[in-house]
């Protein structure tokens, strides 16, 4: 049965204002697009403003560009100074699938630091600003991996893309699943939720920029025009968690079989994912990585 959610679910969002991190492709410009039609107050946060800019010249709505370089962390400390007042959501939806083993210039292994460690950072540094909802964007990809407690930036292990990429969204997800553990303990107002865009052929392609393989990426895009989800269906679970009266905590990913194409539904994650007490590690160790901590 194909879900009958629609961004009219959105209604009349004037008054909200939104951050919304990777907004110039993919899933990330779609959700900014969505909120700005629906009326939000919508922060770009993107590594290109020239780009940023012009991808905010064309939405309908209020929109506001900001400087985000999740794979340097003096970006990310820089950021909550260059825009005044408080958000209503949070949405950390930047990822990149690195070409090769590099690192940021923090020394984080590329695809952990830019889409974990940067994210991690960006929300303990702004979460006494943020009055409703922090949205993470996972992926399914995590059901095929592990974490290497002992070598987490893969120093020794051997390195390829995509599982690099797959272990960065589990440890999303476990920073996601103690995210929402100590907001529940500490009774705080604000919800955290993550979700699974499907299989998007422009995401991650379009915000890897030059480090994704080139070759791998006319290969991944054919098969995805057919079977997978266009932007604006994968940024439909990520508004699902804005409109929808779910659980906090919850996992929206993709009612599609496999999870390839589909429309916002409830999902499982893996045994992994749950995992408290690797979710309790894996947090103290982003807190020693970036120096930052979340004062709930």
């Amino acid at each position: 049965m194909v879900s009958q959610w629609s961004t009219a679910r959105l209604g009349d969002m004037t008054g909200k204002r939104i951050i919304v991190t990777g907004a110039t492709n993919g899933v990330g410009l779609a959700t900014a697009t969505a909120l700005a039609r629906a009326g939000a107050q919508v922060i770009l946060a993107v590594r290109n403003l020239e780009l940023g800019a012009r991808r905010a010249a064309a939405m309908v709505g209020d929109t506001f560009v900001v400087k985000l370089d999740l794979a340097d962390l003096a970006s990310v400390r820089a950021f909550p100074a260059l825009f005044d007042g408080d958000v209503d959501i949070l949405i950390n939806n930047a990822g990149v699938v690195a070409r090769h083993r590099d690192e940021t210039v923090d020394g984080f292994e590329m695809t952990l630091g830019t889409n974990f460690l940067g994210p991690f950072a960006l929300t303990n540094l702004l979460f006494e600003r943020v009055r409703c909802k922090i949205i993470n964007v996972g992926s399914d990809t995590h059901k095929r991996s592990s974490i290497a407690f002992d070598d987490p930036h893969l120093r020794s292990r051997t390195w390829s893309a995509f599982p690099a990429y797959a272990r960065s969204k589990l440890a999303v997800m476990l920073w996601g699943l103690e995210l929402d553990r100590r907001l529940r303990a500490a009774r705080s107002p604000v919800s955290t939720y993550l979700t699974h865009p499907g299989w998007v052929a422009s995401n991650l392609a379009n915000s890897s920029g030059g480090r994704l393989m080139s070759g791998f990426h006319s290969v991944v895009t054919s098969v995805a025009n057919v079977i997978g989800n266009d932007i604006d269906a994968g940024a439909a679970p990520t508004l699902y968690c804005i409109t929808e009266p779910i659980p906090p905590g919850s996992y929206v990913g993709i009612d599609g079989r496999l999870g390839f194409r589909g429309g916002p539904t409830l999902s499982g994650r893996s045994a992994a994912a749950c995992d408290y007490h690797d979710a309790r590690v894996l947090w103290e160790f982003a807190e020693r990585e970036t120096d930052t901590a979340l004062r709930v």
